[in-house]
């Protein structure tokens, strides 16, 4: 019994590991910079984001993927593998090396987009358009830089005619059939999960911190609890002893349907589908959804456990279409929801948050859909991506639209930091889109979604002082660029928001105080 109890805290921190961000201390978020080259992300690491407190940085799959000419390198080639090479249009390998070094050095971790589940689409043909150049032959199932070949798929398994996933209410088709025609691993073989292993592997021995598992929905969760099962601790040149990668799955779970996200709890977060889409609707007020629904925000409105979400307004998917979500998602075409959204993600204590950085494309709405949804990055004419540029006000240029730069969303992380691990208090709302809470003693947000002026006195529970808005400016030295804000001796201050205002919101914490 006394070997139980010894061992019992060393069992439950490897069990719960995987659930850990492993940020550093006092960062609290990530960035996924969507599409970026690795010498950009290396610099933005250095410059921009250890400076002002993300946690970490989600990257596009590094691994060799086919080339598609047709139309012109679409965003989408990267999630068709053809090998585990660190070969991308984001760079090589050792520029992959060097971004992984030089954020950790400066606290700012890595997370890998993992794309495990399935190789290039069936339609790809043979030869060497890939990334790296390797062979490969999707009809003979013949990956050799793997090497994979027809027996580590599972077109025997797939028992639809096409073999593609044909009724998304059978959990089989879903997990065992090709999924918009890419070939399917056979993850229940473990050659399959050893390679999968292998190339994670390969990345953690590098330094990366943690995976996004793509297209988790379309594996069995036992399958990728074994594959899991084979990764090595994380390297400790960065992490401390014992660390494990941090794990969140993509499974898209809007309810209805006979894949669950509870299923996979048991090998890490899961992203939370239902976050964006219901707070996307409720901020554009559809469907007669006003912000005061707000005041039961997380496990009671419907959302999954706080401690096995990953949450986020808007996804490299959902903002142009695809996925979950549809007409709900907020994202940057529409900027000033698209800030209340992500200030009220980053000022409520639901979930670990992740922010959104994308780049612009040439919208063609036809019958209410994005025709130009393709789009890949900011490219040259030879198909390489854009550097990102940076402009005199901080943000950015050059075909790059970076959220996480404008500064109403970099001041909120810096407010996620400052508020963790307070509680949720100090809740009001006018019964309709005027909404204010606070998170214990060390910050407060107020919202106007109304279509009329806010004016009302609220307990902030912060200490009496002048407080500058993070909003409309923030502190720089000893004064305010922006609105500032008086809290009184019992803790109240008065607001005042205009219905008209681009910024329709303000947030104070104790950092801000003069």
């Amino acid at each position: 019994m006394r070997t139980l109890l010894l061992l019992l805290p060393t069992l439950l921190g490897v069990c719960w590991a995987q659930y850990i961000s492993n940020t550093k201390p006092g960062r609290t978020a990530i960035v996924h910079l969507f599409e970026w080259r690795w010498t950009d992300i290396a610099l933005e690491c250095e410059r921009y984001l250890a400076p002002n407190g993300f946690g970490g940085v989600q990257i596009s799959p590094p691994n060799e993927n086919l080339v598609v000419v047709d139309p012109w390198r679409p965003w989408w080639e990267r999630y068709q593998p053809i090998s585990y090479k660190i070969c991308s249009r984001s760079g090589n390998e050792i520029e992959f090396r060097d971004m992984v070094t030089r954020c950790n050095n400066v606290g700012v971790h890595i997370y890998v987009d993992a794309v495990v589940n399935h190789m290039c689409g069936s339609g790809a043909g043979f030869g060497d358009h890939s990334t790296c150049g390797s062979y490969f032959n999707v009809g003979k199932r013949d990956f050799p830089a793997v090497p994979y070949s027809a027996w580590d798929f599972n077109d025997k398994k797939c028992k639809t005619t096409s073999g593609d996933i044909e009724n998304y209410s059978d959990p089989i088709h879903v997990r065992d059939c090709r999924l918009v025609g890419l070939v399917d691993l056979a993850l229940g073989k473990d050659y399959v999960r050893s390679k999968v292993a292998e190339y994670m592997n390969y990345l953690i021995d590098i330094g990366v911190a943690g995976f996004r598992i793509d297209a988790s929905k379309h594996m069995w969760p036992g399958d990728i609890t074994a594959f899991l099962s084979k990764l090595k601790n994380l390297n400790t040149q960065w992490f401390s002893e014992g660390s494990r990668s941090f794990i969140y799955q993509e499974v898209i779970d809007l309810g209805g349907e006979p894949v669950t996200s509870s299923e996979y709890f048991g090998n890490g977060r899961v992203t939370e589908f239902k976050y964006g889409t219901k707070l996307g609707t409720i901020i554009r007020k559809l469907n007669g959804e006003k912000m005061a629904n707000l005041k039961n925000w997380g496990e009671s409105s419907g959302l999954m456990p706080s401690d096995r979400a990953l949450v986020f307004v808007d996804n490299h998917d959902n903002q142009r279409g695809h996925g979950a979500g549809g007409a709900s998602i907020l994202t940057f075409w529409i900027p000033r929801l698209y800030k209340m959204a992500v200030g009220f993600m980053l000022a409520h204590p639901y979930g670990f948050t992740r922010i959104m950085s994308s780049y612009w494309w040439p919208r063609n709405i036809q019958n209410g859909k994005d025709i130009s949804d393709w789009f890949g990055p900011p490219s040259n004419s030879d198909g390489s991506i854009r550097s990102v540029t940076i402009n005199a006000n901080a943000t950015c240029d050059n075909g790059w639209v970076c959220e996480h730069r404008w500064h109403q969303i970099r001041n909120m992380v810096i407010f996620h930091n400052v508020v963790d691990g307070q509680p949720f208090t100090n809740w009001w709302d006018n019964n309709s889109s005027q909404v204010a809470f606070g998170r214990g003693n060390r910050g407060f947000i107020i919202f106007n979604n109304d279509d009329k002026n806010l004016s009302v006195t609220l307990q902030t529970g912060l200490l009496a002082g002048i407080y500058c808005d993070v909003i409309s400016g923030q502190k720089e030295g000893n004064h305010c660029t922006g609105m500032q804000i008086q809290v009184k001796g019992d803790g109240t201050a008065d607001f005042q928001i205009s219905s008209r205002t681009e910024d329709s919101f303000v947030a104070i914490h104790v950092d801000t105080k003069l």
